[in-house]
């Protein structure tokens, strides 16, 4: 199915994402505890900080984030990568609130936002006929760290302190991922595509700059589909101590439903990948949060410890579908030439939700709200998303040149 070229291609984008998790919002909340231990902070206190400093990386990937259309793919992974890795050891250093807000801001600005951003654009750029497929692989990074890392990290965290922690995973980056990417993509240029089969004709769409797309108002219906699993999951792992602590369950529970969560994700990014290659995204986008409401439902009803592991898992589907669909979405409709644009402001947009997600939740539980209430509000956006959506879904086409 591959060549050896798409093989690297996907092989970095693997490797990428699955190092994009030091900064995603599920292994940054397994520290909640010992940093709130450490500065003596509440939960609001931690989200607050959280969420400003995750807002401010969003505005600055916005517009770092599309230098990837102008740089040589290689030299901006080494840009990224030595970001990644000062992230990683300036965290090591948090001993105040101001040094928790730059130590947040610049995880998530490397590791979310940069990390993959450099990885889903530069397969959507690069895949055409296998987009789907490519992309599903990719992702498949960020699972596998998904199904990894957390019990590891609970379990490191009784014989390492958490400081000395951060500090090895800043040598890792620095180590790792020049290699890796030397191997992978040192001759891949801005040109470099798939290989096409000439005999097949090849529709041409209208290639959208940015400035564009933020005129197009089927770009905000879908982002608020899109946006759904960012605040909303974010705010589950980052006081995933509160939520299980509230439900009375045990201390690795959601530790270890974090491996539901990792298989469905996969799962459904192998099938997504298949689905999307063969109906387009646009047509399955209205199925990607089916699962997440479903999931909402279930921990708005039901306590016991299993509930964890069903809904991490319904959480995972979605998660699959969102990974995929979040680049391939706006290929389809935007065309691939400006792609590194448009997919810096959704990246923006999806880690500002994140921001808004941990600060809703962090106030919701400072004033009193239950997690059942919590998942309430969570279920009341993605139905009134969904409808929008639904309502627009014979639109969602490419303007045809």
């Amino acid at each position: 199915m591959f060549n050896s070229l798409k093989f690297k291609v996907i092989l970095f984008g693997f490797i990428f994402t699955f190092f994009s998790s030091f900064g995603q919002s599920y292994f940054l909340g397994i520290f909640n505890s010992s940093i709130r231990e450490t500065l003596s902070i509440t939960h609001g206190q931690f989200g607050s900080i959280y969420a400003s400093a995750t807002l401010c990386s969003s505005l600055l990937l916005i517009w770092v984030g599309k230098k990837i259309d102008d740089v040589n793919v290689f030299k901006f992974a080494l840009f990224v990568i030595i970001l990644l890795s000062f992230a990683c050891f300036f965290f090591s250093k948090v001993s105040s609130v101001l040094l928790l807000f730059i130590g947040i801001f610049l995880m998530r600005f490397s590791g979310q936002g940069m990390m993959s951003h450099t990885a889903s654009t530069t397969i959507s750029r690069y895949f055409t006929k296998t987009r789907g497929k490519a992309l599903s692989i990719n992702w498949i990074g960020l699972s596998s760290a998904e199904f990894i890392l957390p019990v590891l990290i609970v379990y490191l965290l009784t014989i390492i302190d958490w400081q000395n922690l951060w500090i090895i995973f800043s040598i890792t980056v620095l180590i790792v991922l020049p290699i890796a990417s030397f191997l992978l993509i040192k001759n891949l240029n801005l040109d470099s595509r798939e290989a096409i089969d000439e005999n097949i004709k090849q529709v041409e769409i209208k290639q959208w700059k940015r400035k564009e797309v933020i005129k197009d108002y089927r770009f905000y219906i879908i982002s608020l589909n899109m946006l759904a699993m960012p605040w909303i999951f974010s705010g589950y792992a980052v006081f995933q101590s509160f939520v299980q602590t509230s439900k009375g369950w045990g201390p690795y529970v959601i530790a270890q439903s974090f491996m539901s969560y990792s298989i469905f994700s996969v799962l459904t990014l192998f099938l997504s990948g298949f689905l999307i290659d063969k109906f387009s995204s646009r047509k399955l986008l209205i199925y990607m949060n089916i699962p997440l409401l479903l999931a909402a439902i279930i921990l708005f009803f039901f306590d016991t410890p299993i509930i964890a592991f069903i809904y991490l898992g319904l959480v995972g589907s979605s998660n699959g579908f969102a990974n995929i669909l979040g680049s391939s979405t706006w290929a389809e409709l935007y065309g691939v030439k400006y792609i590194g644009s448009i997919k810096a402001l959704s990246t923006a947009l999806m880690v500002f939700a994140t921001a808004f997600g941990v600060a809703l939740f962090g106030f919701l539980i400072d004033i009193g709200f239950s997690v059942g209430d919590i998942a309430a509000i969570s279920g009341i956006y993605i139905f009134i998303s969904l409808i929008l959506l639904f309502l627009i879904r014979k639109r969602l086409n490419p303007v045809l040149i």
